[in-house]
């Protein structure tokens, strides 16, 4: 659980603690921060204390290379989590996938799902890469909900996602090292595109991996009405929008023509396994090479 400048730390380790069904261990990165309350103490909880700002990519990776367990989850530190929720996620989970809870948003004030004015609580049960031409000059490769293909698989409590929000995902351990390599700061620079990268590796590189939606648990993670994009970068604990922006399109050119030498599949094969997605053109082939 990577974290700087988080006010809900211990709400998230509550929650982790609380709902698990075995024994988990949790690996707290505090990058670069001090919270200005206590940590709650838990048998298994593990802090890493960073007294400079690594960022989020060079966090995950040193979590990840101290946990010992079977399985890994990396989740945002600002999130609850369903009950059981460990051993849910490990009895749906092949050597070769990224597994994700259903996603909801979370109201922090009361710690619980966000109603809206109409009474409903939104779920994400599946996402699909936007239309990357949609906007003149800011080509990027990223997900967003997608309504239709959720409930096309509504009545499957397991199914397979095209890309995820990077808030929390579950996988082998060796995967995230054997077939990811972990995750590269490289190109990305020490903030963005981490679902990009690691989802993108597992379904068109050589494990043949798949990125799942289990159904049978969840997360919410925090609805902030107000993008911390908005609020300047040292305020806020976050890379500055220029940093954030050259990593948007390193992925975007990376990704969407085919760079990755290890690949087995191109970009175009992953478009056509979940095709139709939502905002894409029939001819979206000819229009990229005219946008392009």
């Amino acid at each position: 659980m990577p974290a700087r400048k988080e006010p809900y730390i211990r709400e998230t380790l509550n929650d982790l603690f609380k709902n698990r069904a075995g024994d988990i261990e949790v690996i707290l990165v505090l990058d670069g921060c001090e919270p200005d309350y206590a940590i709650p103490e838990y048998k298994g909880l593990r802090v890493i204390r960073n007294y400079t700002v690594n960022g989020r990519r060079s966090c995950t990776n040193m979590a990840a290379s101290l946990a010992t367990g079977k399985y890994i989850m990396k989740i945002d530190a600002h999130c609850s989590i369903g009950p059981e929720w460990d051993e849910i996620l490990k009895a749906d989970c092949d050597d070769n996938w990224i597994v994700i809870p259903r996603r909801y948003w979370l109201d922090v004030d009361n710690w619980w799902f966000k109603i809206d004015q109409n009474g409903n609580i939104g779920y994400v049960d599946a996402m699909s890469f936007v239309y990357p031409f949609s906007e003149p000059y800011k080509h990027r490769l990223t997900g967003r909900p997608d309504i239709e293909r959720a409930d096309r698989t509504a009545n499957e409590d397991i199914s397979e996602d095209m890309t995820f929000q990077g808030s929390c995902w579950f996988m082998h351990k060796s995967h995230f090292w054997n077939n990811i390599g972990g995750v590269s700061s490289y190109g990305y620079g020490t903030f963005t595109e981490e679902p990009e990268e690691i989802g993108l590796k597992t379904l068109l590189g050589p494990c043949n991996g798949k990125v799942i939606r289990n159904k049978r648990t969840w997360y919410a993670h925090w609805y902030k009405p107000k993008s911390r994009w908005t609020i300047p970068p040292e305020e806020a604990g976050r890379v500055t929008n220029e940093e954030r922006e050259a990593g948007n399109r390193y992925s975007f050119f990376h990704w969407f023509y085919n760079k990755w030498e290890d690949r087995v599949h191109d970009i175009e094969w992953l478009i056509d396994k979940f095709w139709p997605l939502q905002g894409w053109p029939e001819d979206w082939k000819q229009q990229c090479l005219k946008l392009a």
